[in-house]
């Protein structure tokens, strides 16, 4: 009898914690080319496939407490942020030597005459989506194609969105295959896992910079009369600031204060990777980006990669970005990186 009890007194608790995690939704958009990713009904990121965007994105993304962490620009003009690099635009992977294209600055802005040198990356179909408590599923297929349309990459994206209290986890594996002969993926810095944050969680910073105002209109400001910017970042090797660029490490934290709240973003590499662990084009204006093939660039000439892969083979790209909202330790940073690296 008292076995009974136990394993009924499991059954109740363990049925309790389940119904008090959250519901993460997936809502499926077509017309909008788009899927929501709801927590509890609220929206927490949105895969969009626009047809002004040269790339599906994550955007918006808002942490627990209802705050956008990524940059608006290109999609709205939002007083106070920047309007540089138009081809960065909220959560993406994708990168600047590919055969010889860019497919990391392509954007609207290009002109006619220079698109021939620009690769796009074409959404091709949702083919599932799984909502659940605590966390929901998210695949996709894409192409990367030259401006001929000629097809050099054929993408497979896996997404989870996770909840952990008032921390939301993105999980993104992207099985990329050559399709039409060999293909170069040279070293370049313009790579590979990226966010473009809002203005708030920059790092503070001096001279001029171009911001929106309110009327709308692109004004240059004093930079060190701007105290909006609040970012610092932190790797896992202890380097903060600016001097993250450019070294390895296999997480990076992206922190700072975002409308009286603590942010906390957290990028983790994983070993799976090549080039694990990555290095990072992590730049005080706001690009925070994991880029493990571009070491010729970043190494000085000290290392080179330059991953090619023949007609049929693949490579498989593995990434975490967690938002926290307040300050995460270093040991619960830890923990999280040592809990994806386990997952296979």
């Amino acid at each position: 009898m008292k076995k009974i009890s136990f394993f009924v007194g499991l059954i109740v608790m363990s049925t309790t914690i389940l119904l008090a995690q959250p519901k993460v939704e997936l809502v499926a958009k077509t017309a909008e080319k788009k899927v929501d990713v709801l927590i509890d009904g609220k929206l927490f990121t949105s895969y969009i496939y626009p047809d002004n965007v040269k790339k599906p994105v994550l955007w918006p993304v808002i942490t627990a407490e209802g705050n956008e962490i990524t940059r608006q620009f290109p999609m709205k003009n939002k007083e106070g942020e920047r309007v540089d690099h138009p081809h960065h635009l909220g959560i993406w992977l994708n990168y600047g030597d590919v055969n010889g294209l860019d497919f990391w600055n392509n954007s609207e802005a290009i002109s006619a005459e220079r698109a021939d040198k620009f690769g796009t990356i074409y959404h091709e179909a949702i083919k599932a989506t799984i909502s659940g408590k605590g966390e929901a599923s998210l695949s996709t297929t894409a192409s990367w194609k030259d401006n001929q349309g000629k097809k050099l990459l054929a993408e497979k994206t896996d997404f989870t969105f996770a909840v952990d209290g008032k921390t939301r986890i993105i999980d993104r594996t992207t099985q990329l295959k050559a399709v039409s002969g060999k293909v170069d993926i040279t070293d370049n810095k313009e790579g590979m896992f990226a966010i473009r944050v809002t203005r708030a969680l920059e790092l503070p910073s001096t001279g001029k910079v171009k911001l929106v105002d309110s009327h709308g209109v692109v004004t240059e400001v004093d930079a060190s009369d701007d105290k909006t910017a609040t970012g610092n970042y932190l790797s896992s090797e202890g380097i903060e600031g600016g001097d993250v660029w450019a070294t390895r490490a296999n997480w990076m934290k992206l922190y700072g204060e975002l409308n009286g709240e603590k942010v906390a973003i957290v990028i983790f590499d994983h070993p799976a990777n090549a080039g694990y662990p990555t290095y990072w084009h992590a730049r005080g204006y706001g690009l925070f980006a994991a880029n493990t093939l571009g070491q010729k660039v970043f190494s000085k000439g000290e290392e080179e990669m330059n991953l090619s892969l023949e007609e049929g083979e693949t490579t498989t790209f593995k990434y975490r970005l967690a938002v926290f909202s307040g300050e995460p330790t270093i040991e619960e940073i830890e923990k999280m990186s040592k809990e994806f690296e386990s997952k296979k």
